[in-house]
């Protein structure tokens, strides 16, 4: 019941029914969803806890709003992760099976890219290979606390490494910004192979770049293509 819960909690903010700013209380989300109070205190907690709600002085929730700085940052910090992660990778050597396994997974996405025109299932298709090679690369470098500290800023709203792909659905150049993060991928690893920690660095914190060409798509055409969650965004005036 509580997954459930922050499922639907979820996906109302992502969609708007809650606009940033509205105070959530508790009762009133039981009453409305039909949950027993016990999942739905624990789901508005894990909303807070994803940063999607803002804890109120005097009780209750309100849903936040983000800068597009804010956003871009986390992108940001995101990428500097990620780069030094590859350092590591790089520098310390991978383990041979996750090396393979990423090679695979990145030959699905070409195969993928083949496609002339990619449909909302290659779309989705996409985004899970994308995080499952981001998951092993943070894997390949062998740090607990490399992978607790990216797994935190994957959890930062709209910061993980597919947070905006679908943005892209609907752009005339979707596929073509994909076969260059694709081409970015096969890049770091032969970086990663070749033991080239400067060069495997350099290449992650500049496929971040692409997530912050996404967010500004994202925002500027939210009235014609509506990303899930970019109406929480402010845009820089």
């Amino acid at each position: 019941m509580q997954v459930q819960a922050l499922l639907r909690m979820r996906a109302m903010i992502l969609d708007g029914e809650w606009p940033g700013g509205s105070r959530i209380a508790e009762l009133a989300v039981v009453e409305k969803l039909g949950f027993s109070r016990t999942p739905i205190r624990a789901a508005l907690l894990r909303l807070e806890q994803e940063g999607l709600l803002d804890a109120l002085p005097n009780g209750g929730y309100a849903v936040k709003t983000f800068s597009e700085r804010d956003v871009s940052e986390a992108i940001e910090l995101r990428g500097t992760l990620e780069g030094l992660c590859a350092r590591l990778c790089a520098e310390r050597g991978a383990p041979p099976k996750l090396l393979t396994q990423a090679r695979v997974c990145l030959q699905a996405i070409d195969a993928l890219l083949d496609q002339a025109a990619l449909d909302a299932a290659a779309f989705s298709r996409y985004v899970d290979l994308n995080a499952r090679f981001h998951a092993l690369l943070s894997e390949m470098a062998g740090s607990s606390l490399m992978t607790k500290e990216l797994e935190r800023v994957y959890g930062l709203p709209f910061a993980s490494p597919s947070g905006f792909v679908v943005a892209q659905a609907h752009s005339p150049k979707a596929r073509d910004r994909l076969v260059v993060a694709q081409d970015q991928h096969w890049q770091v690893l032969d970086a990663i192979e070749r033991h080239e920690g400067s060069r495997a660095e350099a290449l992650m914190r500049e496929h971040s770049r692409i997530a912050q060409r996404n967010l500004r798509d994202a925002i500027l055409n939210q009235a014609k293509h509506p990303v899930p969650g970019v109406q929480l965004i402010q845009q820089r005036s």
